[in-house]
């Protein structure tokens, strides 16, 4: 019997990928058109990883140059600024709002999610959603040792647990902790072409899958 659920954050509850793919090429913009698409196709092929570790990435990889503490600082809270008030108007995917008010009460239900833990919460907080959800990770804590944690200390087997995402990184902590997966499908169908899942296009009918 199914008592918890894992959602992801971005493109599972609510539309708001876009967002974050606009904020790194925006960041990057005055390094030129070539930089910004290495940045973004990175941002794309690596969705569901935390923005620290892309901005290392970015520096190192692309950009051929060092990263110091206060540029790396400042990269994030511009990050920051170019994307919460976007994330906090975004609309919801459809069918997830209706689950959340229908089903938070019957299962645990946690947003594991890339974002920092502050500003996920900040989000959840302004969208008052926070009251559909047992707990809220974000980074710098990996999903998959969210996941492994929220099991041990909720004392439920994985085999009762399901996770929601979009990304690689989504079905990867699933994976390490055998719990079943469900990816969400919106223009990201590459990433899943190879993983036997089951796949949606939105939530609408989700307590049909589960």
């Amino acid at each position: 019997m199914l008592k918890v659920i894992f959602f992801d954050f971005d493109g599972v509850i609510v539309e708001s990928v876009d967002i974050k793919t606009h904020a790194f090429a925006k960041l990057f913009e005055r390094e030129g058109g070539d930089f910004v698409k290495r940045v973004v196709d990175y941002h794309l092929e690596n969705t569901g990883v935390s923005r620290y570790e892309k901005f290392r990435y970015i520096y190192q990889e692309i950009l051929n140059r060092p990263l110091m503490e206060n540029e790396f600082q400042i990269l994030c809270d511009k990050f920051a600024n170019l994307v919460v008030e976007n994330v906090v108007k975004a609309p919801y995917v459809k069918g997830t709002i209706e689950f959340l008010e229908n089903y938070a009460s019957k299962y645990k239900c946690f947003v594991v999610s890339a974002t920092p833990q502050k500003e996920i919460e900040e989000i959840i907080q302004r969208r008052n959603i926070q009251r559909f959800f047992k707990g809220i990770y974000g980074a710098p804590t990996k999903k998959s040792d969210a996941v492994k944690n929220i099991l041990l200390s909720e004392g439920i087997e994985s085999s009762k647990a399901v996770y929601i995402g979009d990304a690689m990184s989504d079905y990867t902590a699933a994976k390490n902790n055998n719990v079943r997966f469900i990816a969400r499908i919106n223009g990201n169908e590459a990433v899943f072409t190879h993983v036997d899942c089951l796949k949606i296009t939105d939530l609408t009918n989700l307590t049909d899958v589960i």
